[in-house]
């Protein structure tokens, strides 16, 4: 079958017209356009008003910190900054294993009668309270726990982490990173579950052909498939740890210190919990020393969570199918 000259000649002179956009479309376009620039606008207010409100402590010298604030600036929360991110690292080391391991139990092993209560009681730990997760570790669970860090400081105190004095209440770094492990376990298994699911059957089929075991079909289908996605659920678990206030500060019975320890009772603190147990007490240059904090750890973040949804738009164009 041929096209004649004069047809080819009628589809130039007469393109494709769009179709006409409903009433219902350009309402829903224009809230989610809306609804964009708010965010973006809210964000851009939070970031001029701890601009503004940390810049006396910014601009002042070291000497009126130190007389009228808690200290020099960099020097103050420095320490701060690196508990934050230390007992970040040490709750995702104990939540991505776990999270990833319950993801693919829920999605390749499990049966769906067992699946269904699984998923709900991980995604239920998400709607607690940071107040109870405080709650619980001071009171419960770091007591219990003490006596194995007791035991392991006895037996492994020649390992850098395990040294030093172990602490006679349980409320040290290691304590609060097992809390937030399980604060962040939601986050990373349910992320990790729907990606798990996304995966292109064809592919997970083939791996079977091929005579694959079920765990060598998740390494060569699944795991490369999910890989971006188990990054952004990690780094997004790990915005969620580094902004956790209440717990640690309930838990945690931290001081101005660097130290790596995990067993100890003199253990870093937190941004965030450094800024809840002081600010209202808080007054002049003090203020705007903590708020300076908070700008500290917006900034640190707020760069978590660039740096997720940069390696998500790596790869939003890769189709498991292809």
């Amino acid at each position: 079958m041929t096209t004649s000259p004069s047809t080819l000649e009628t589809h130039a002179e007469n393109p494709l017209i769009p179709a006409k956009k409903r009433i219902g479309d350009r309402v829903f376009s224009s809230l989610s356009t809306g609804s964009g620039i708010i965010i973006l606008v809210i964000l851009a207010l939070v970031a001029g008003f701890l601009l503004m409100q940390a810049f006396p402590a910014l601009t002042s010298t070291p000497a009126q910190l130190t007389a009228q604030g808690y200290g020099p600036f960099f020097s103050w929360v420095a320490p701060y900054a690196f508990g934050t991110v230390w007992s970040s690292f040490l709750a995702l080391l104990f939540a991505v294993p776990v999270g990833v391991g319950i993801a693919l139990f829920i999605s390749h092993y499990a049966s769906r009668k067992l699946a269904q209560p699984i998923g709900y009681v991980i995604d239920l730990l998400a709607a607690v309270p940071s107040v109870v997760y405080g709650l619980w570790g001071a009171n419960t669970f770091a007591p219990e726990i003490n006596r194995a860090w007791i035991w392991l400081n006895h037996n492994l105190h020649w390992f850098p982490l395990f040294g030093g004095q172990a602490s006679g209440t349980g409320r040290t770094m290691l304590t609060t990173a097992l809390v937030l492990a399980v604060m962040v376990l939601p986050i990373i298994t349910s992320l990790c579950r729907e990606v798990f699911l996304q995966t292109p059957k064809l592919h997970e089929e083939a791996a079977l052909a091929l005579g694959a075991t079920r765990w060598e079909m998740i390494k060569m289908s699944v795991f490369p498939f999910a890989r971006a996605g188990i990054v952004s659920a990690v780094m997004l678990a790990l915005g969620r740890a580094l902004g956790e206030t209440m717990a640690v500060a309930m838990i945690l019975s931290g001081t101005n210190n660097i130290n790596f320890q995990v067993l100890t009772s003199n253990n870093p603190n937190t941004i965030a919990a450094t800024i809840a147990l002081n600010f209202p007490e808080a007054y002049g240059l003090r203020t705007n020393q903590l708020i300076a904090g908070g700008l500290v750890l917006f900034v640190i973040t707020l760069a978590v969570n660039m740096v997720a949804r940069w390696i998500v738009n790596r790869r939003k164009e890769f189709s498991g199918a292809n």
